[in-house]
């Protein structure tokens, strides 16, 4: 539980620091940051896994480079889930997953102690 919540945090530190580096990501309230960060902590823990192994073999054939699509397919969801948040298209979509995946790879290291 402590995990999904940090991943969750994670989340919403990588969605805050995306709305200033990416133009086509917008929050209406910031408190919107918090809960999309701990929706898309959910959503990538119990939807992301399943869409991993169902595309596995394009992943293989790409080298491992259509996981950023499903990253972006899960900011995305998230976006259509949540009313006070606004993706612009792809390519918002792709940018503010690729911040959020390095926010949470460098926060998770630093949870570890690494």
């Amino acid at each position: 539980m402590i995990g999904l919540l940090l991943r969750g945090v994670f989340s919403a530190l990588g969605l805050w620091l995306a709305t200033f580096l990416i133009a086509g990501l917008t929050f209406n309230k910031p408190d919107t940051i918090i809960v999309a960060g701990l929706v898309l902590g959910i959503v990538n823990a119990l939807l992301r896994p399943l869409l991993v192994i169902l595309t596995l073999p394009i992943t293989i054939v790409t080298l491992g480079l259509f996981l950023l699509v499903i990253n972006a397919a899960m900011v995305a969801l998230v976006a259509r889930l949540l009313p006070g948040m606004h993706v612009a298209g792809f390519g918002a979509a792709l940018g503010t997953a690729i911040i959020v995946s390095v926010v949470g790879w460098f926060g998770g290291a630093l949870a570890r102690g690494r």
